[in-house]
């Protein structure tokens, strides 16, 4: 039962990134043709992505997709259009964020001009970028469903840099970490372990990770390293040997790579540990 979970896990896993990658894609062709007709605008959201995929700031160009939409209007129209869109979309509706859109519209210089045929690109954007998204969301919540009945779940979810996206990506590449005999295999099969430079009695002290493992892992972890360096919680271990390499002038490729290397010696021992107690 739990080697089909782990199965199904790693499944959705791949599906998940699968369609991260083609969101990237679509997000970043969706502001290539803004930028013809609002440059920009994305950059006046800051609101995180909700539980079905939609983002406010692509809510907003599928209305206003034109810089035109806006200057056309007088700042009490827009406004007050903008505040109906709000209530209707359920998005918090700030007074002052009406005149902060206005002025910066106010700004801009579109190349494209305000035409149905661009009208329509924009709607085929913002429609595929949205299926995408609501996927991706639909995978997140399956995946952690999956992810929360194995028995490390809990465990590996109260690391520091690790929640509900990259935990059960995490536990899905490492599989069960009862098949590794130590430490410095799981860092082997995660191609973080130093590579061989030698001939002869010549032996480089020095050398890069080989690199041989799972390039799926080792992004996953590069990616709880970032999370890590956002929230800089000075209390964790491996941010503080982050730091500590930093410190010591190192590249920082280099620092995020020890860091990983550091994150899986303690993930290896905390699961192994919990698990021999079941």
């Amino acid at each position: 039962m739990v080697d089909q979970l782990r199965l199904q896990l790693k499944s959705i896993t791949r599906q998940y990134d699968f369609y991260s990658k083609q969101k990237i894609v679509l997000k970043n062709n969706l502001i290539g043709l803004l930028d013809q007709t609002y440059p920009g605008i994305n950059a006046m959201f800051t609101s995180t992505v909700r539980e079905d995929g939609s983002q406010k700031w692509v809510d907003f160009v599928t209305i206003f997709w034109h810089v035109e939409c806006v200057t056309s209007l007088s700042l009490q129209a827009f406004t007050e259009k903008y505040q109906k869109w709000c209530y209707r979309h359920k998005y918090n509706f700030q007074p002052a964020k009406p005149k902060q859109i206005y002025d910066f519209s106010k700004t801009l210089i579109s190349l494209l001009s305000k035409h149905s045929v661009t009208k329509m690109l924009i709607k085929q954007s913002v429609s595929h970028l949205n299926s995408v998204a609501k996927i991706i969301e639909q995978l997140r919540c399956e995946m952690n469903q999956v992810a929360s009945q194995l028995p490390e779940y809990k465990v590996v979810l109260e690391m520091t840099g690790v929640g509900v996206s990259l935990g059960p990506q995490l536990i899905a590449e490492i599989g069960d970490v009862r098949r590794f005999s130590n430490r410095g295999a799981l860092t082997a099969f995660a191609g973080l372990d130093p590579g061989v430079n030698q001939s002869g009695t010549y032996e480089q002290k020095s050398v890069r990770t080989s690199k041989r493992g799972s390039t799926q892992l080792r992004k996953t972890l590069f990616l709880i390293m970032s999370v890590l360096m956002k929230r800089a919680p000075d209390h964790d271990s491996v941010y503080c040997f982050i730091q500590k390499k930093r410190n010591e002038g190192k590249p920082f490729f280099v620092c995020m790579t020890s860091g990983a290397n550091k994150f899986l010696r303690i993930y290896f021992a905390r699961v192994r540990e919990h698990l021999a107690t079941l």
